[in-house]
């Protein structure tokens, strides 16, 4: 079983792809749309990070 921390990354195309995942059009678009996803939230992590330090 892949750990999650290994699939973020393959999604953003740090990690190695798996040669055994299908290819198929709709594979495309549904990890196209994770990385906007993934992307999305670590922004809003760090604005939400970046707003508490700035509180103190």
């Amino acid at each position: 079983m892949k750990s999650i921390f290994q699939q973020i990354l393959r999604y953003l195309y740090i990690g190695k792809k798996d040669p055994s995942a299908p290819k198929t059009r709709y594979t495309a678009m549904m990890h196209g749309m994770n990385r906007i996803s993934i992307l999305l939230f670590l922004v809003a992590l760090v604005i939400v990070i970046v707003r508490l330090i700035r509180r103190h």
